[in-house]
Order: C-alpha cells, then structure tokens, then sequence
C-alpha cells in the first residue's frame, strides 16, 4: 500500500493504528482487516458490562446506590413553592446560593464552579472540547467502562495504567509521560470498580511528575458525601491544570442529574461555551432541590448513614471473602473488584445461582492475563444473612477449577 500511494510504510501504518483507535477498523493478523460498520451504537463496552438480563434475584452488575439510602426529597420539594424565574438564556447557569455552598465545600481554592447535567456530562463537555483525534490520554486499568467508550468515540489514543492501593502506578505513569499527554483522568476516591483511595502521598508525586508540563488532570470524584476518606486532589498542587468533577448520582440520587465542575478558567469558558450551544443549563428547579439538600441537616444526617452503612456492608463481604482466601483490593465504595480463575465461568456460576454480576473484561484497557475479575455492587445487598451468602457465593464462584482466588 506505501508503494501504490507513493508513502513511507511509516506513514502508511501510523493511518492504520488511527483508524484502528478510532474504531473504523479492526486488525487481526494474517487474517487481514475489517473496515467497521459506523452505524452501530459507541457503547461497546458500557453494554458489555452492565447489560444483564433483570431476572435475577440479586442483580449487582449495576453500580448503581441503594433507593433505600437515598435522602428524603420531601422537605427539598416541600420548599419549591415557586419556580426560578429565568428572564433571559443567558442568565448565569448555577443558582448562586448553589454556587457559594459548592465552592466552601471545594478541594481546592477556586472562584467559579458550573454545574453540569452529571459527571459524563462533565466528561463529554470535556472531551469534545479539549481533546483531538490522536491525543494520548491516560486513563486507569481498570476503569470506568463508559469513559473509555466516550475517549474512544473521539478517536484518542488510550493508555492504560494500573491502579495499585494507592493511586495510578508511579513507575508506569512516568515512563508514559515521557511521551505528551493531552489528559489524564482518574477517580480519587472509591475508585470504580477497585475501590482504592487515592493518598496524599501518591497525589503529590503525581503532581511533581506533571510539573511543567501541557497535561490536564481530570478528576471524577463519583463518592462525594459517601466517602470517610478526605479528598485528596491534585488541585491542592496543580489547580491550574486540574479539572475537578464532583457527582451527587451515587449521594443524593441518580435521577437528579446534576454534577458541579471546576477548571482552569480558558477550559471553564470553553465547557460553558459548549453548553450555550446545547442545552443552555441545568434545571434551576433541579438545582433548588440540590441546594436544599445539602444544606438541610436531616438530609446531611441521611448521607451519613448511608455512608456509614455501605462502608459495613462492604467491609462485611470483603472480611468473609478473606476468610475464604479470596483477597479483595480497595477500601471503600459500593462495588468490589473480585479476582477469579475463570471470568466467564464465574459469571455463568453466580447466574446460575440468580446473582448477576459484571464481567471485568470490559473494564479493561489491557490484557487481564490470566484469570480476570468481577465487579459486584455489594452495596445493594441490606441483610446480614443476605452478605454472607454472597460472600460464600463469589469465592466459590473465584475458586471454581481449583485456583485459590488470591489476588495476583
């Protein structure tokens, strides 16, 4: 092909990896290549993971939060007795009430937050505004199946990192920013689906490594309120290269739609730009809703004992797994990362005993070797009894063709 075009085979194969990483086609060896049908839908891996049948008696492929740990909307609606009034498109988007208690409650200093229809929201407005076809982003292995979909769709090219108990992988990340990197984008706290936290520690060599340099931390903070840990974020170095999203889906409900970001201000105007363009804003009435929830002390108080209970119910689970000699990662969340000899075997055995669970291929950027996980959301299961037998479930599920489930 280099010869009939006139190129170097260089330039020629660069083509071939970006229309690989841009999903037009697909490469399989001496079996040649497929150019991809560009009609189907770019959640690929979203459908992978979380497309289950609802038939099971436990479904916890979800990640989704306990309705029943949702605070009481009722006090936050009894006070809605009348609509925010909008005399114009351009009013400002964020409710300013809304905006002083997120900016006091903020990681880092900042003087302006939006607030956005969700964190993808926040990572679409993101990604379509700030990253090109081609751009090396760093995104975490395991991460977050949707993200990857969305980075994808755009055409960058995606370098995995490994997550260990304290963060991104040092050593990796280093040798991957020996090269230019548009983005990096990360969970500081209950990572989906390891459950690590990052410290402080790991944060600020994280920050030194990005000293100097072009690349844009994007950081998902999905456990807000649920989280015993303080939040650790790279803006406490790094605030002019620090994208802060902070999600109220998993807190306060995910029908509530509503995320708050903050940016450096030329990205900040770009997002909001963006928006102008699409939906304008996100529901005031919604934002009202927000507001009064977090600031009412009965709904605080619900929060916390939401938080208190899925940090038991998951503590429950990973202790009984212990026992059985299956070591789980992480320390908070609502879901587990759960090491099995046998993926696809785990699935179809959890199943078969009404327990849906999500495969950990599709969260993977790399090769799991040997082996692999599943993502269960324990944070759904509410009886004792209930967590035992699944404890008792997923390690015979890990242990299944004679592995011993401890982690590699």
């Amino acid at each position: 092909m280099a010869a009939e075009l006139a190129l170097s085979p260089t330039t020629v194969s660069a083509a071939w990896a970006l229309l690989a990483r841009s999903g037009t086609v697909a490469t399989d060896g001496r079996r040649g290549t497929t150019v991809l049908d560009q009609r189907s839908g770019g959640t690929v891996r979203y459908r992978a993971a979380l497309e289950r049948p609802s038939t099971f008696a436990h479904d916890l492929s979800t990640g989704v939060p306990d309705p029943e740990l949702l605070p009481d909307l009722g006090q936050a609606l009894a006070g809605l007795r009348t609509a925010p009034t909008t005399g114009s498109y351009l009013d400002d988007p964020v409710l300013p009430a809304l905006a002083e208690v997120l900016v006091a409650d903020w990681p880092f200093a900042v003087e302006e937050v939006s607030v956005v229809d969700g964190a993808m929201d926040a990572m679409d407005l993101f990604v379509r505004t700030q990253l090109r076809f081609g751009d090396r982003v760093v995104v975490e292995d395991p991460g977050f199946p949707p993200l990857v979909d969305l980075l994808e769709s755009v055409g960058v090219q995606l370098v995995g990192v490994a997550v260990d108990e304290e963060g991104l992988d040092l050593v990796a990340l280093e040798a991957t920013l020996r090269e230019p990197v548009a983005a990096v984008v990360l969970q500081p706290r209950a990572q989906n689906p390891t459950g690590v936290t990052m410290t402080s520690r790991r944060a600020e060599r994280i920050a030194a490594l990005l000293s100097g340099s072009p690349t844009v931390v994007v950081e998902d903070d999905s456990a807000a309120g649920l989280s015993p840990s303080p939040l650790v974020s790279l803006g406490q170095w790094r605030p002019e290269q620090t994208v802060h999203i902070r999600s109220f889906s998993k807190s306060h409900g995910p029908d509530l739609r509503l995320a708050a970001l903050s940016a450096p201000a030329r990205i900040l105007n770009d997002l909001n730009g963006r928006r102008q363009l699409g939906q304008g804003w996100s529901s005031r009435l919604l934002q009202q809703v927000l507001l009064g929830l977090l600031t009412d002390d009965v709904a605080t108080a619900q929060v916390q004992t939401a938080a208190q209970t899925y940090a038991a119910r998951r503590a429950r689970v990973v202790d009984r797994l212990r026992e059985r000699g299956v070591e789980v990662g992480g320390t908070e969340g609502i879901n587990i990362w759960v090491p099995v000899q046998d993926e696809t075997a785990a699935v179809v055995r959890l199943a078969s005993q009404g327990i849906g669970v999500a495969p950990g291929t599709p969260f993977r950027i790399g090769p799991s070797g040997p082996g692999g996980h599943v993502r269960a959301t324990v944070g759904l299961v509410r009886d004792e009894a209930a967590l035992d037998s699944l404890a008792d479930a997923l390690a015979d599920a890990a242990n299944t063709g004679g592995w011993n489930g401890r982690a590699r």
